[in-house]
């Protein structure tokens, strides 16, 4: 007898203690684990804006941090950093930066003149980020993520369940629409 392929669950729900964005009552939600010093996560990027564009209010969007360190040695420190941006009450704001600069990360100057900008404390997230300041919560965010199936980034979970199309604009928003509807 054959068995059907089930994909893997979130086994950590999504909560108050996530980074989110969009309404905590959307019927959709959008939970990434990433890395920001991954390509694809970085590739990926601008294709989850579009998305939460397309949905609006229909979306929340959540990270957790997935840093692979073996493979991206500034993925931890990035991580670290959007943690004490987080802290400041600048999460999005940082993590667009992130993103936005992939290839400039460890640059400590660019990132001081930018979080000048933003009018974040740029010494209290070097202090913190040297502390690592924030490790507890990166390594649940990751431990969470093996616990659910994540092997690799990013890794996309739709109304808690593996995504497991391929993370393109078109493939996306068919499985959030079916999503939707199978919600209703």
């Amino acid at each position: 007898m054959a068995r059907s392929y089930e994909p893997p669950h979130l086994t950590l729900p999504v909560g108050e203690r996530d980074h989110s964005d969009g309404p905590a009552d959307a019927p959709l939600v959008l939970v990434q684990y990433g890395d920001y010093q991954c390509p694809y996560c970085g590739a990926a990027y601008p294709i989850v804006k579009r998305v939460q564009k397309e949905f609006g209010h229909r979306l929340r969007f959540v990270f957790r941090n997935f840093p692979i360190t073996n493979a991206h040695p500034m993925a931890e420190w990035a991580a670290e950093t959007a943690e004490a941006a987080a802290a400041q009450g600048k999460f999005w704001e940082m993590h667009d930066l992130l993103y936005e600069n992939q290839r400039s990360l460890g640059d400590e100057a660019l990132f001081a003149r930018e979080e000048t900008r933003l009018k974040l404390d740029a010494a209290r997230i070097a202090r913190e980020v040297a502390a690592r300041a924030y490790a507890a919560r990166i390594e649940e965010d990751f431990a969470s993520g093996v616990r659910s199936g994540v092997n690799g980034t990013p890794t996309f979970f739709i109304n808690g369940v593996r995504y497991d199309g391929y993370p393109d604009f078109a493939p996306m928003v068919a499985a959030l629409r079916a999503a939707e509807k199978g919600s209703k």
